[in-house]
């Protein structure tokens, strides 16, 4: 008995066991750990409050004022209440422009996520080298300023000098030689979606390539001894384990090309006759154009409001989404 008492002590005390066998819970250790993820992004939301926050509370309370020359001069503030909505929402050039930007918004998207994907799924079938090669291409295209993109179109796409009328002038469209490019609403909107397709494809393909890098190849494998083509093995295996990358990723493309200014502005001002105008540049023309910068912020609101909608419709699909997995 002794000997066993002298082990029991060089070993310390027994190990409680709590319920079904498990290690009973340590107490005083871990208060205060359910803060830590708190305290951790406390400073991007200070800042995210600071930056934009502000900013947009300013936005709001612009849009129910009267704000033009005049009231800037004398330092005037005129509170107009819902004047201002109720302006815009009457217009129907608002609700032409608000449709032209859906679809304006649609069309870039399709491209974007069709070529995209199809990069992607190009770089997961290539060699290392030429993965590589084109990696750092579609890395460059998509680390180029948008400014600079948006000056090297307008080059591009130049009524005398440009290498895009030289190149088919040379292929036999002869007419195509001094053609000016921002002369009509198709062909202005035709070069803004050739520059948003060209900068946002490498986001969908490269992010594509990573995720398939997580699929597991045993699945390409028992599809293939299953006689399954490339197109089969893309809608069986491919698409349904990458189905929450293509709602998210096209849910963000949504946001980025439905906000879309510096290239509708840069490569003609919204022109001609302010027909491809999308809302960011219609608010930015309402505001600082014509000096009704009340009238800009509300459209710029109505705006927020709309891409709040889209977030929501998003995030009711993926919530769907979940609800079918389970």
């Amino acid at each position: 008995m002794s000997a066993q008492i002298e082990e029991a002590a060089a070993t310390g005390p027994a190990p409680r066991i709590g319920k079904g066998g498990a290690p009973p819970p340590r107490r005083g250790r871990g208060r205060g750990a359910g803060s830590v993820p708190y305290l951790l992004i406390l400073p991007t939301v200070a800042a995210v409050v600071l930056l934009l926050g502000w900013t947009l509370v300013k936005n709001g309370l612009l849009s129910f004022q009267n704000l033009n020359k005049r009231q800037l001069i004398q330092r005037v503030t005129e509170w107009t209440g819902v004047d201002n909505y109720d302006t815009v929402l009457r217009s129907s050039e608002f609700w032409h422009v608000t449709g032209r930007s859906v679809v304006f918004t649609a069309a870039n998207v399709v491209l974007i996520m069709a070529v995209g994907c199809l990069i992607g799924l190009l770089l997961a079938r290539l060699g290392t080298k030429l993965r590589l090669l084109l990696s750092l291409g579609l890395v460059l295209a998509w680390a180029m300023p948008v400014v600079a993109a948006t000056t090297v179109f307008q080059w591009l796409f130049d009524q005398r000098f440009g290498v895009v009328n030289y190149v088919l002038d040379a292929l036999g469209w002869h007419s195509m030689a001094g053609y000016n490019w921002t002369s009509g609403q198709l062909s202005t909107f035709f070069v803004i979606t050739v520059l948003i397709v060209w900068q946002s494809v490498p986001f969908v393909a490269i992010n594509l390539y990573a995720a398939t890098t997580t699929i597991p190849k045993e699945l390409y494998e028992a599809a293939s001894l299953d006689g399954a083509g490339t197109w089969k093995q893309f809608t069986s295996v491919t698409f349904p384990f990458l189905k929450p990358f293509f709602l998210a990723t096209t849910f963000l493309e949504v946001i980025w090309v439905f906000k879309a200014f510096t290239q509708v502005f840069a490569i003609n001002e919204g022109g001609p006759d302010r027909l491809t105008e999308t809302l960011p540049v219609y608010a930015f023309q309402e505001g600082m154009g014509s000096q009704h910068f009340g009238m800009g912020a509300a459209i710029s609101i109505l705006t927020i409001v709309i891409l709040l909608a889209l977030t929501a419709y998003y995030l009711r699909l993926v919530l769907k989404q979940e609800e079918d997995e389970l």
